[in-house]
């Protein structure tokens, strides 16, 4: 039993006990299926008009909703909390889904590497084991599932739940045409190349260095690299330079070698170890956004554009005073950074920074953010082409997004 397994436990739901309960961290809702429904005998539902969308769009009929007492836990310690369910008619290998509302509400910490899960139970810590026997039988089930059912079905391993609902007659085809001309129109958003971006305005933002006083400058001595490495480093640093985004410099007090990574493909990439400059550097502590709130955040939404910043990292400059702190050695001589490079310590806060006042109005409303990647969100399909329209925030200060 590995521990990519399912989180698959048991529960006592309307006093019976429950098998083929998956603890699933990704859902924002409780779910319960139909067929376990009625063997509970479950018979007096709330309506709930509309259905339940994944986070990729497929169509979950509901049958209403229930809140029913379920126990959690086992003879060394259970608590018992009442679970509000959204009841689902679909094929499904599991009976019960448990999400994040009723973890947050048992206050669960969920391990997937230890395959369990632990909460309070009174000033005791009560643990629940997975079910290692059921845990497989349920994915080997889901397998199956999902090949017998040809795309009617939902492969639930996969699948998130988010119980805001929405009238079909919202998912309407966003006519090709419209969508063309809204790109179009605002064309000058995309980079398709180093060459096509102007950068971040430094008066708007730019990447500056905290360098503890008490740090020495540390001057790395040059590693050797053989001949495959060095033809690369060559070829980089030359489009380094002709996208001005380094330049030679004499003298520096601190000094990087370069590290070569091989990529999935076979090739390399260049990177700079920034190892003593990032432990002379504290750390920001500017905050960077939950991805289980950024899942929510566009979940059960009609449309999502879905874009990358073209090199983000590489449109910010670095501040004029700490362009040579970033040096780093070749055969080809020595050079800095003028744009600010993926290695440093706080690259990230300083990206994230940036995102957050470029669209700080529409952060929530139409846009999800997490450091250079982007989701543009509308909640109806018509509307899309206005949403998309908020890219002109981004001309301001000239951020160039990938095509």
């Amino acid at each position: 039993m590995g521990c990519d397994e399912p989180m698959v436990i048991s529960v006592v739901a309307k006093e019976y006990k429950t098998e083929r309960v998956l603890v699933d961290q990704g859902s924002s809702a409780n779910i319960l299926y139909w067929t376990i429904a009625k063997r509970l005998g479950i018979q007096n539902l709330t309506k709930c008009e509309g259905a339940l969308y994944g986070f990729t769009g497929e169509r979950v009929p509901i049958k209403g909703m229930v809140e029913l007492e379920t126990t959690f836990g086992d003879r060394n310690g259970t608590r018992t909390i009442p679970v509000l369910y959204t009841i689902v008619d679909t094929v499904a290998s599991y009976n019960i889904i448990i999400g994040r509302p009723t973890l947050n509400k048992l206050e669960a910490i969920v391990s997937a590497h230890h395959l369990c899960m632990k909460f309070p139970v009174g000033r005791a810590v009560t643990t629940v084991w997975v079910d290692a026997i059921v845990a497989k039988r349920c994915y080997e089930d889901s397998l199956r599932v999902e090949s017998t059912t040809k795309g009617s079905g939902v492969n639930v391993l996969d699948f998130d739940l988010d119980p805001r609902y929405f009238s079909t007659e919202e998912r309407l085809h966003l006519e090709e045409d419209q969508l063309v001309q809204t790109l179009r129109r605002n064309a000058d958003v995309f980079a398709w190349s180093a060459k096509d971006m102007p950068g971040i305005d430094p008066n708007f933002m730019c990447h500056r260095l905290s360098v503890g006083s008490d740090s020495k400058p540390v001057a790395q001595k040059k590693r050797k690299q053989g001949e495959e490495k060095q033809a690369t480093v060559r070829e980089e640093v030359r489009k380094l330079k002709s996208t001005g985004f380094v330049r030679e410099v004499q003298y520096p007090t601190w000094l990087a070698n370069v590290v070569m990574v091989k990529k999935a493909n076979g090739q390399w990439r260049m990177c700079t170890d920034y190892t003593d400059l990032n432990k002379a550097c504290p750390k920001d502590p500017y905050p960077l956004p939950s991805i289980d709130r950024l899942v929510d955040g566009v979940s059960g939404y009609a449309l999502l554009s879905f874009m990358d910043a073209y090199s983000g990292y590489n449109q910010i400059r670095m501040h004029p005073s700490d362009e040579e702190k970033t040096a780093f050695i070749t055969e080809e001589g020595a050079f800095c950074y003028k744009v600010m490079p993926f290695s440093l310590k706080n690259a990230g806060a300083t990206y994230q920074r940036l995102m957050d006042k470029i669209f700080k109005k529409i952060i929530g409303v139409d846009i999800e953010v997490y450091v250079d990647d982007m989701v543009m969100k509308s909640e109806k399909t018509n509307r899309h082409c206005e949403t998309l329209e908020r890219l002109q925030d981004i001309k301001r200060p000239s951020t160039k997004v990938e095509p």
